[in-house]
């Protein structure tokens, strides 16, 4: 939780490194702060649920890189595996082409959907080309939403890199 003095009525929440990060007005008495830091967690977890439900599990992870390498890379591309792994924390996703094993990591479950897609497209490129040289490149290029999912990723990066983490001003 975080007061901030130039607030005076609004309240955001997001998540950062793993934790939950709500802005209040400095002004709140502790009892609306224990009520809006309830309420504004509750509504994360609401909508990462939803988001979650609707990037769903390892089965859907394949079946949704099948659809992506069909519409955007000729369907030539096929993985063995897609699955969710909790353990790539500099990744956003992995790609081993010998076994043709795709990794995603938990991290992009809070991500719009075009994002997960774009990194699908990336691993499923891997399967093509196993370096990111241009062919690899233009592979991914085919995805058309690719410029846009790679700034928000790294819009991503920057504001975790930044001191005190993501914090815009308010």
């Amino acid at each position: 939780m975080r007061r901030s003095p130039r607030r005076r009525r609004t309240v955001t929440a997001y998540r950062e490194h793993g934790r939950t990060v709500v802005l209040i007005p400095a002004a709140f008495s502790p009892a609306e702060e224990r009520r809006w830091v309830d309420q504004m967690v509750a509504k994360l977890r609401r909508q990462e649920e939803r988001r979650r439900r609707s990037l769903g599990g390892d089965e859907q992870l394949l079946e949704r890189a099948a659809t992506l390498s069909a519409a955007h890379l000729g369907g030539g591309p096929l993985p063995v595996s897609v699955r969710w792994v909790d353990n790539q924390n500099r990744r956003w996703g992995s790609c081993t082409p010998a076994d043709g094993t795709i990794r995603l990591s938990r991290r992009l479950q809070g991500m719009p959907e075009y994002v997960v897609d774009y990194v699908l497209v990336h691993e499923l490129a891997h399967l093509v080309e196993p370096g990111h040289g241009p062919a690899f490149w233009e592979l991914v290029g085919r995805y058309p939403l690719a410029e846009r999912a790679l700034g928000f990723l790294e819009g991503v990066e920057l504001g975790a890199a930044r001191p005190g983490g993501a914090q815009l001003p308010d």
